[in-house]
């Protein structure tokens, strides 16, 4: 299942990425540092919700309260309800 999330209180500005079966692959970023997202992309594919969650919720960048990897944690929670929920 596609799903696109939009980023609040980072450079980029939305995250798109896929999920079956609670396993997120082919995310990509809109907007921000092109090295990060470049990289976390590579790093977390093919990684659970719950692996991701615990390598990158709470990742601060800077002075900001999130992060590009925060709420790319955030994203794949997101996308995990939506995905129960449409199988329910």
């Amino acid at each position: 299942m596609e799903y696109i999330y939009k980023t609040k209180g980072t450079c980029s500005s939305k995250i798109r990425l896929d999920i079956n079966d609670g396993v997120i692959t082919n995310v990509v970023y809109t907007g921000g540092c092109d090295g990060n997202l470049k990289a976390i992309p590579r790093l977390v594919d093919g990684m659970t919700v719950e692996q991701i969650e615990e390598k990158c919720k709470g990742i601060h960048c800077g002075f900001k309260s999130t992060s590009c990897a925060d709420q790319l944690a955030c994203a794949a929670r997101e996308a995990y309800e939506a995905e129960q929920k449409q199988k329910a």
